[in-house]
């Protein structure tokens, strides 16, 4: 199954893995905070959606997929940029702001907006890398 399959086509079908992976774990913490800000369900909705489009742009090639997964992928960028600004005001927002070493284990983790960008980044470089 694997013969043959170039090295952007591997990354897409990580990449797809990886968002939907994620895209759990961001459900589960965003859930546990009742959706308290509308852009809480950016990368509820929007993960699953980049992950799903990933992994089938890396079984078929079809040019209108690969427009709409580019197009998620910068989307999803944006998503990892506008969350990991929030997470980090939302650190500050806390008792203590960033003063406070434990706001930073307790707060809104800041890892995983930027693992979302670097996936779409990811991504990216997979699909325009030629």
């Amino acid at each position: 199954m694997w013969d043959g399959w170039p090295l952007s086509r591997i990354l897409l079908l990580f990449t797809g893995i990886a968002f939907l992976m994620i895209s759990l774990q961001v459900t589960l913490y965003h859930y546990r905070q009742n959706f308290r800000h509308w852009a809480m369900y950016g990368p509820v909705v929007g993960g699953p959606l980049i992950g799903i489009f990933t992994i089938a742009l890396a079984f078929y090639n079809v040019p209108m997929l690969q427009l709409t997964t580019s197009i998620l992928l910068f989307v999803g960028l944006g998503l990892g940029i506008v969350g990991g600004y929030l997470h980090f005001n939302g650190i500050g927002e806390r008792v203590g702001g960033f003063g406070e070493s434990q706001n930073f284990l307790i707060g809104p983790p800041l890892t995983l907006p930027i693992m979302v960008t670097a996936l779409s980044i990811l991504g990216l470089i997979a699909l325009y890398w030629r």
